[in-house]
């Protein structure tokens, strides 16, 4: 019933088998009355206000928990209104090309003839959970929980395909880590973003499963439907365990690519004071030898500046003394360089 507001599918069963399927709410809510003893499930994706104030009309539920469903952007939770039972859950799937997990909400309120389901976002596929209980009506008999327990369990096999593709992440980002990638910091830090979302979706599971399970006795639940929350929960268990090893593996990996580019940045930081060293230690003979040449050159640029009144340029002696003093004063300054390690 696609394009019938938000409403994506409505009908009503009766036995495990459809009887109608109504194309408004007003329809589903004469069917749900003219048929005793049936089950009405209505799916809605982002409802409007006017919807869910309906639904809360006809079935009373909880201003509460339909202020929740109208805003979104909840935790996962569970909560019993009377008869009602409100559960919220973050559905998850992972993207390939953008490698990114991306995250779903979906309210369910489960009544004693109904089950009402609010989509934000495009997870999880419904469709396939109804196809599924559709063909074994000897587990959608057993109502509105039987339907729950459906849900859950599609929402929590979603996380399946998410955690493989993580781990896939994972493998690929240490490979990138030990070859040096640059780019491998930002690819941690994003994932190690998704996975505390993915926490936060399934770690509130694991208690709100066993709260359910912990009312089994006094609500009656079938002995069937037991196993198959049991066997939901352990699938929850064990999916929170890996995102909880996930974060740590990133906290890990992130340390390990610190250290590693620490140590590549110091030996870029050797490399550069070697080559300085090995420059000043260059430096240190040009100018060693600038300032030896540049003594004779003193010399010869006082007595060659042409004066009338020198008296060395009449000297005898005068040539041989200015040789001897150039001579003089590169030897000395050769020796004092040479002491200093300069040459």
């Amino acid at each position: 019933m696609e394009g019938a507001g938000s409403i994506v599918h409505a009908a009503v069963y009766r036995d495990g088998h459809r009887t109608a399927t109504p194309d408004s709410l007003a329809d589903t809510y004469r069917r749900l009355r003219e048929q005793p003893d049936s089950m009405a499930w209505i799916g809605l994706q982002r409802p409007t206000e006017g919807e869910l104030l309906s639904l809360a009309e006809e079935f009373g539920l909880h201003e509460l928990a339909v202020e929740d469903a109208l805003e979104a952007h909840q935790r996962p939770k569970l909560e019993r209104y009377g008869d009602t039972l409100f559960v919220v859950l973050r559905a998850a799937r992972y993207l390939d090309a953008p490698e990114e997990v991306d995250f779903g909400e979906l309210h369910v309120f489960v009544g004693p003839d109904f089950v009402i389901t609010v989509r934000h976002g495009a997870a999880p596929d419904l469709s396939a959970v109804r196809h599924r209980m559709e063909a074994t009506p000897e587990l959608l008999a057993l109502g509105p929980e039987a339907v729950l327990y459906a849900i859950l369990d599609a929402v929590v096999d979603g996380y399946a395909p998410v955690v493989a593709g993580v781990q896939n992440d994972i493998d690929e980002i240490e490979t990138e880590v030990f070859s040096g990638d640059p780019a491998v910091s930002r690819r941690i830090y994003e994932l190690a973003r998704e996975m505390v979302e993915f926490q936060r979706a399934t770690r509130p599971l694991v208690g709100m499963l066993h709260g359910l399970m912990a009312g089994f006795t006094k609500y009656g639940t079938d002995d069937e439907l037991q196993r198959y929350l049991r066997d939901v929960a352990d699938h929850v268990t064990h999916t929170s365990e890996r995102v909880d090893g996930f974060r740590s593996a990133l906290a890990d990996i992130l340390q390990v690519n610190a250290t590693l580019v620490t140590q590549q940045q110091n030996a870029e930081m050797r490399a550069l004071a070697e080559a300085g060293f090995e420059q000043n230690e260059e430096i240190k003979k040009i100018s060693s030898w600038a300032a030896i040449l540049f003594a004779p050159t003193l010399v010869g640029t006082i007595y060659g500046m042409n004066f009338t009144h020198m008296p060395e340029l009449t000297w005898t002696f005068g040539y041989p003394f200015a040789i001897t003093l150039m001579a003089l004063v590169c030897v000395s300054l050769y020796f004092i360089f040479k002491r200093r390690d300069w040459l």
